[in-house]
């Protein structure tokens, strides 16, 4: 299974963004996604898996959660929005991928047997950071993923 991952849209849903998404089988958004029309745009490319951010405010963000638990291809994914709010050992719970918005730096790293995602910003670019995405590969059992630049 193909899982598009993005962060940090703040509003703004590039159309680099929509073509690499396209061939997703699903999305998930980790949060920060400041406008809910982004919300309807990827749920018109693939069903969607969505947390909020600390922007993504007002009535219509009200009923999304701060974390998500998942499982795809037989990994266990954990979801949230600053990765410095993590607050157990993914390990230990059978974690194997944590994926995290906020910081805009994108970052692919292994500790042990969990997979650490950030795919950064795919919003309005902050600073000299990268726009980017993921593509996260799960399927029996295991986990590749790989960002995606879309300036």
């Amino acid at each position: 299974m193909r899982i598009g991952v993005i962060s940090d849209t703040h509003g703004l849903l590039r159309p680099e963004a929509l073509a690499v998404l396209e061939d997703c089988e699903r999305i998930i958004h980790a949060g920060d996604i400041g406008k809910p029309q982004v919300l309807t745009a990827l749920q018109a490319i693939a069903p969607l898996d969505v947390i909020r951010g600390n922007i993504d405010n007002g009535d219509w963000a009200e009923g999304l959660p701060e974390r998500l638990e998942l499982d795809h291809g037989g990994v266990r994914l954990y979801v949230l929005h600053d990765l410095k709010t993590l607050d157990f050992d993914p390990a230990a719970r059978g974690i194997g991928v944590v994926i995290s918005g906020h910081s805009h730096k994108p970052g692919i790293e292994r500790r042990g047997e969990v997979l650490y995602l950030n795919p950064g910003s795919a919003g309005p670019r902050r600073f000299s950071l990268p726009i980017s995405l993921a593509l996260l590969d799960v399927e029996n059992g295991s986990a590749h993923a790989e960002l995606v630049a879309l300036d």
